[in-house]
């Protein structure tokens, strides 16, 4: 059987603000199918203005803290991009991209499932290179 790619309906270009745009990634990042033991935080970076589009930028950033070390040795981030195109009608749905920290891979929420080993595999390599260090 096809496997569903969760999504959700992106507001209309005309109806987008920053804090907007951060409570849909909030709410894409709950589609997502992590274990409830990692926790993040997301914030607004930037806006920046192309000739054909407008372009915000977001940070989630992710950990695994547990009681005996509340403060986690490494995190995760992934990083998104709300598109405005200036080409399109204002009615139409806004864009988004994401990507993790240590990849170049731009993704489509639409097309790509997240997966919860991303996030493990980033904490796992920064740790490896701390202990190396």
């Amino acid at each position: 059987s096809k496997h569903v790619i969760k999504n959700i309906p992106w507001t209309a270009a005309k109806n987008f603000t920053v804090e907007k745009g951060q409570q849909q990634i909030e709410e894409l990042i709950s589609t997502w199918d992590i274990h409830e033991s990692w926790l993040h935080h997301s914030e607004f970076l930037e806006e920046e203005e192309l000739k054909d589009s407008k372009r915000y930028h977001y940070r989630a950033c992710w950990g695994l803290p547990t009681r005996r070390k509340p403060i986690p040795r490494a995190t995760a981030s992934v990083y998104f991009v709300i598109v405005i195109s200036k080409l399109k009608p204002d009615t139409a749905p806004v864009e988004v991209f994401y990507r993790l920290e240590s990849s170049r891979l731009i993704r489509r929420p639409e097309q790509c499932e997240f997966r919860e080993k991303w996030l493990q595999d980033i904490i796992e390599n920064k740790t490896v290179c701390a202990e190396r260090l």
